[in-house]
């Protein structure tokens, strides 16, 4: 079921791989089997889509759970940003929580 999946969702990436959702969805399929895959579909997001706001939380995520704390709080503080920016409350709350754990893991690291 997994596999049809992930194999819908990049048909769909190749048909409009333009479209940010195309890839963050490819992106969530693979956080389920391959955080690998995952990590390099969301740094390509980061990279051509610095508006879609959903890929901070979780590329911000990946980076605490690699240990790469310098590029967790980098991207973290950019989404904080942007979520003010578009009054996204909400998903700046989110972000702010998940960047004072980051914080928190680090001084423990």
């Amino acid at each position: 079921m997994q596999e049809a999946r992930l194999k819908i969702l990049l048909e769909y990436l190749q048909e409009e791989p333009h479209d940010p959702f195309n890839r963050y969805a490819v992106a969530m399929e693979y956080m389920k089997s391959d955080v690998h895959e995952a990590r390099k579909h969301l740094e390509l997001l980061y990279a051509e889509h610095t508006g879609y706001l959903p890929l901070y939380y979780q590329l911000g995520q990946l980076y605490t759970a690699a240990e790469d704390f310098d590029r967790a709080e980098k991207v973290y503080t950019e989404g904080i940003g942007l979520a003010r920016k578009m009054e996204d409350v909400k998903t700046e709350k989110e972000l702010r929580g998940a960047y004072q754990i980051m914080k928190d893991e680090r001084e423990e690291w």
